[in-house]
Formats: C-alpha cells, structure tokens, sequence
C-alpha cells in the first residue's frame, strides 16, 4: 500500500451521492457551504467535502467568494471542493447571480433514503447532466492533508481517461435508484478513486512549483523513502540513523528536510502516525494492551504516556465508534 492509499484509509475516507441533475441552459446553481450543510449530508464525518462529476455538457465554475474561478468543466471532468466553500456552477460563463442557495433543500434530500434526489433546472437549451455528492474524513487524530489542499480542484477528463471510473459512476447510480445493499461498497470506492487521483494531480502541480509540504514529500526521493518507511513497517524500532541511512542522509540533514517539508521531525511522524493506528484500533474495540503491542510498543504503561501525551486523554477515554 503506497502513502497516499495509507493516509486515505486512515482518514476513514467515505462517500455519498445525493443529486444527479439535469440541466438546460441557461441554469445556475448556488451551492452552500459545508458549514450550513455538511453534517446534515454525511453525519458522521468531521469534515465534508462537495464534488461534481460532469457526465455530458460543458459547464463553468467559481467560488462563492470570488478568490477561484471562473473555470471551465465539461463532460468527463470531476470538480472537487476541499475547503467546502460556497461554490457556483452555471451554463453561462457571464452569468453568476442567481437565486440563493436553499439550505432547507439539502436537509431534506439528506433525509430521503435513500438520500438521492433527480434535479431538472434551466429552461430548453443545450443539456448538461451531473452527478453530485460528498467525500467525508476524519480530521484527527491524523490528518496531514486539509491545510494544504487548494480550495478548489478540477480532475480534467477523468471519466475518459480512467476506464473504471465510468463504470463505477453507472453502477453507483443504478445502485442508489434501486435501494441495493451495494451502494454504499460502489460509491466508497469511487470516491477513494476520485480522491486518489485528486491528491495526485495536486502534489504533481506542487512539485512542478517546488512548494514544499506533505503532499510533495512524498514525490521527493529522500523524504519520501523517509515515509515509505514509516508507512510500510511503522511498528519497527525506528531510529533517526536508521532512518537518515536508508534515505542517504546525515540524521542532521534528514531532520532538516524532513521538518522542512512535513514540519515535524521524523521520530515525532512516526508516533504521530502509530497513534493514528492506535486510535482506530481502540474505535474497533481492541484492548489497550494489545493495542500497544500492535503500534509498536514493548510496555502498556509506555503506550499510554505517549497516548496522552500526543491525544490529550487516556487510551481509556478514546471512544468506541
């Protein structure tokens, strides 16, 4: 499993499908912020995100607030926002005051079961379809990618270049139209695809920039075979040498490039990062004590001081979901 995948799973990625839309031209929709509606639309999730898989038509887009857009989508692509923002879509690129968002909408269609809801806006000119749902994740106790991902990305021609994303797409649909046991298998899936290939586009373009953050530590050789490491084995008596060796480094050099893209020591990564699976192991219902044998500790009471070290409360205290 590569770093991405890991982080993704951890983050306990999921997703919901809740409108595909009809639409001719001329149509706007306004779309409200994760803040008005987000918990209402994926309750479990601590943080939700939008997205919009364009399946015919050619379409345009902006934020809310004006700081992105306007961009151009058209059949194939997938707009994803990450930030939740209020966002606008619309079949005329000058055209971007509408009706206000209804909110009372969205809380209905989230309380529908199951939650999908057919839209038909516009009037009679040229049609563009869509389909709309949510990706929701965790934000703690490990959540590296939230600061640093763009309030808005667009996935060009996604539905075209990846043949299983299509497929997905038509089963997800037909799954959530029949009420079939399925759909919620289909459409996780499909999301941890988009999400995948969301993360990827950005930390290609970021790389390409020299930015350094999470997402481009891992495309770097050093930092990245850094947490290659931590994420294959992270039960391993890792040191900084250790470490500092397999990426070809002094340990001061590793520290530095390291905190410099990550910005944390590496040592400090990886406890972060068995705490994470500490965490998920104690939501399963795991024994404390054999939770810390699975995250690498020797001791129980060691586990638990770091535990509360870095989570704030006793492993005890870490509830059962």
């Amino acid at each position: 499993m590569d770093v991405l995948t890991d982080i993704a799973r951890a983050i306990s990625l999921q997703g919901a499908l809740y409108f595909e839309v009809h639409a001719s031209h001329p149509w706007i929709s306004m779309n409200p912020s994760m803040d008005q509606v987000g918990a209402a639309m994926m309750p479990t999730a601590e943080c939700v995100i939008p997205f919009h898989i364009v399946l015919d038509g050619n379409i345009f887009t902006k934020l809310g607030d004006d700081s992105y857009g306007p961009e151009p989508i058209s059949r194939g692509d997938v707009l994803i926002l990450p930030s939740g923002g209020k966002h606008i879509i619309t079949s005329d690129e000058n055209t971007w005051e509408g009706t206000p968002e209804d909110v009372e909408f969205y809380l209905s269609a989230a309380k529908s079961n199951p939650p999908f809801t057919m839209m038909n806006i516009g009037e009679d000119g040229a049609k563009a379809n869509l389909v709309c749902g949510y990706f929701g994740c965790d934000r703690s106790p490990f959540n590296p990618l939230l600061d640093i991902l763009p309030d808005m990305v667009i996935l060009k021609n996604l539905l075209n270049e990846d043949p299983l994303m299509p497929e997905l797409v038509k089963t997800a649909l037909l799954e959530s139209k029949g009420e079939r046991g399925a759909t919620k298998t289909m459409v996780t899936k499909l999301s941890e695809l988009m999400f995948l290939r969301a993360l990827t586009q950005i930390m290609d373009t970021l790389h390409a920039q020299n930015v350094e953050n999470w997402l481009t530590a891992v495309k770097d050789k050093q930092v990245g075979k850094v947490l290659a490491l931590i994420h294959e084995d992270p039960t391993r008596k890792w040191t900084l040498e250790s470490l500092s060796k397999n990426a070809g480094l002094s340990s001061s050099g590793l520290s530095e490039k390291f905190n410099r893209f990550v910005g944390e020591p590496p040592i400090s990564y990886l406890t972060r990062w068995r705490m994470e699976l500490a965490c998920r192991l104690l939501e399963q219902g795991h024994k404390i004590s054999n939770v810390a044998v699975e995250v690498g500790y020797e001791s129980e009471s060691a586990f638990q001081r770091q535990f509360k070290k870095i989570m704030g409360k006793p492993a005890g205290q870490w509830k059962v979901k």
